[in-house]
């Protein structure tokens, strides 16, 4: 089964030979060494690389596990660079097992792994390729231990694009099975829905949870699960630490402090598994401290992890939207703007109102409410009055589940179909 990534594959194109290590990060799972070691080595290959130019190393992989020790792993890849006048691709795949968790922990201890991977950047004809699956080992210090000699690419599950130009059908069907289940692609590999429910609880259990637990030495794991079903509960919705732990306690009698919370919801952000969206005063043009909200990177891992319980249409709509955004390489943040509104003793009274996204995209900036529908009178006037009180001439959209085209209304708000949304990768420039 092979599923197009176009979108990350033309990023590596364009980042090939560049002088730079190109690192590719995101959640596991979700297709990074597909797309390294099947879609980018088909390319290379197809345009005239020789199969003994391509060195991959997969060091998740236990035969492999002597190269995690740097020294062993740069010994093996200079014996295999044997050619002077041929250009050679170095392939690693999830490269933290290669990074202690002294040299994690400990700011002042060198991480061996950038020395080799800037080693070999020396040689001018190498080109460097590296996935990993946690960004404060790789994206977050890049610019430092790289020297600014790195490039991220982020890999996200599939779009609804991807999903439905795969799997085709009719457009409302094919949303409706991926808003249920999501987008990690060997998911559309499983044929019952019993398979894919056990593959994705599977998930949470066997490989993030491990992972985060023996990475970070978690010493309360049930909060760490509690805190998981805790997020994934209230996607949408403004949260922090302080309130969780109360939630927690109150709610189901566990017992934690504010700081463990926040040092988990950091280590859940850092593997991939949640996008924290920070709140920002449209007028005041600056940023919230907190609260904040956070959204699952996939939508069926999110469903599975609440053991479907939980199916709020609106909910599971603004994180689809969401996803989206990111996927297309936004910046997006929750945006507050502060309304004037005559109260009941006849006195004029300021209150915050929320816009679901902000979205940059270097210098245009977009306004975005998720709507699951508009045809409320009430409805529609609560989705429009934050859009109108921003004073600007930049874009606004509200996005709606609905079947109707494109069009702007009397107000220059555009209006937007949920699927014509996805679908369209220029949507956002209609």
């Amino acid at each position: 089964m092979v599923i197009k990534r176009d979108r990350y594959l033309n990023q590596l194109i364009s980042r090939q030979g560049n002088g730079l290590i190109k690192i590719i990060t995101g959640v596991r799972r979700c297709g990074k060494s597909f797309l390294l070691f099947r879609i980018f080595c088909d390319y290379l290959k197809s345009v005239g690389v020789k199969e003994e130019q391509i060195i991959s190393v997969t060091l998740d992989d236990d035969i492999n596990a002597t190269y995690r020790e740097p020294k062993e792993l740069s010994a093996y890849i200079r014996s295999r660079i044997v050619d002077a006048g041929k250009t050679y691709y170095v392939l690693l795949d999830e490269v933290q097992y290669a990074i202690s968790r002294e040299e994690l922990t400990n700011r002042d201890a060198p991480v061996r792994l950038y020395g080799v991977l800037n080693g070999l950047l020396r040689m001018n004809h190498v080109d460097v390729y590296v996935t990993g699956s946690n960004s404060k080992m790789l994206s977050k210090d890049v610019m430092t231990e790289f020297r600014g000699r790195g490039d991220v690419v982020e890999l996200y599950p599939l779009t609804f694009k991807e999903y439905f130009d795969h799997v085709g059908g009719e457009k409302s069907e094919a949303f409706e099975d991926y808003a249920l289940y999501g987008g990690m692609p060997l998911v559309l590999g499983k044929k019952t829905d019993d398979e894919k429910y056990l593959y994705l609880s599977q998930l949470f259990e066997e490989v993030y949870f491990k992972d985060i637990i023996e990475r970070y030495k978690i010493e309360l794991p049930d909060v760490l699960s509690e805190l998981t079903s805790d997020l994934c509960s209230s996607v949408g919705s403004l949260t922090n630490a302080t309130k969780i732990a109360n939630t927690l306690g109150s709610v189901k009698g566990v017992k934690v402090s504010s700081e463990t919370i926040a040092a988990y919801l950091e280590y859940l952000s850092e593997s991939f598994l949640f996008k924290c969206a920070r709140r920002y005063d449209v007028k005041g043009k600056r940023y919230f401290e907190y609260p904040a909200k956070y959204y699952c990177v996939d939508i069926g891992l999110r469903n599975i992890r609440l053991n479907l319980r939980q199916q709020e249409e609106t909910h599971i709509m603004e994180n689809i939207v969401y996803n989206e955004l990111a996927a297309r390489g936004c910046s997006v943040d929750v945006g507050v703007v502060k309304i004037e509104e005559t109260g009941k003793d006849g006195k004029r009274h300021q209150r915050s109102c929320e816009i679901d996204f902000i979205v940059n995209r270097g210098a245009k900036k977009v306004y975005i409410q998720s709507a699951l529908n508009m045809s409320d009178e009430g409805k529609s006037r609560q989705e429009l009055r934050p859009l109108l009180a921003v004073n600007d001439f930049f874009k606004k959209i509200i996005i709606s589940k609905t079947s109707m085209k494109p069009w702007t209304d009397e107000m220059g708000i555009v209006r937007l179909g949920l699927i014509d949304f996805l679908l369209n990768k220029d949507s956002l420039d209609l």
